[in-house]
């Protein structure tokens, strides 16, 4: 097999991306491409030559579960539900799957993120595209008319929920609940009082 073939061999690119999850679920943030491989049973060049390169690799898998963390999140922002039911959800949501998968997160938004450019901007689309999907909600359902402040709005936001959810992984002690209704109250009251003052 042709190291063209091999790329387009589906079947073997999914192994060797199982193979990635198996390891970053043992290891954590510290896998190494080499253990990689070794799970695999290949070498690090024939792991390479699948994707390319490390970049290829890493930014594979960062491809690979941000699809299934944004749409996850997508469908709990989206479904038929009040506003108050839709931001709880999403934002549950979200702090259920990076902790359900907190090796997965860590390599990817810490190690990999930080080491490698095409993971930060794979990662970072992520997070716009959130962004951009929360302004639009806000533009479309909230009654903001001001789309700069939308997505001014929609991506702080994001960072927010983010952020204080890096918090609370490093504190299991908090319940998730605890944050989720937090971060839900802040969302849902800060957004009423800073549209009040942009139209006074």
């Amino acid at each position: 097999m042709t190291a063209a073939t091999s790329r387009r061999d589906p079947d073997r690119r999914r192994a060797l991306l199982e193979a990635a999850d198996t390891v970053i679920l043992r290891e954590g943030p510290e896998a190494s491409m080499a253990a990689i491989a070794a799970e695999a049973g290949v070498s690090k060049p024939i792991l390479y030559r699948h994707f390319g390169d490390k970049s290829g690799l890493l930014q594979t898998l960062a491809e690979r579960h941000s699809r299934v963390l944004i749409e996850a999140i997508r469908a709990a922002m989206r479904k038929d539900a009040g506003m108050r039911e839709r931001v709880h959800d999403g934002i549950d949501t979200y702090l259920a799957m990076i902790s359900a998968n907190l090796y997965f997160y860590r390599f990817l938004m810490h190690r990999a993120r930080a080491e490698d450019t095409a993971t930060h901007s794979v990662m970072s689309t992520v997070m716009q595209s959130l962004g951009r999907e929360i302004a639009e909600i806000l533009l479309t359902e909230a009654g903001l008319t001001d789309e700069p402040r939308a997505q001014v709005w929609g991506h702080a936001i994001v960072g927010m929920v983010q952020n204080a959810g890096d918090w609370w992984l490093d504190r299991p002690e908090v319940p998730r609940a605890v944050v989720v209704a937090a971060l839900t109250d802040l969302v849902l009251s800060g957004l009423p009082a800073a549209a009040s003052v942009a139209s006074s």
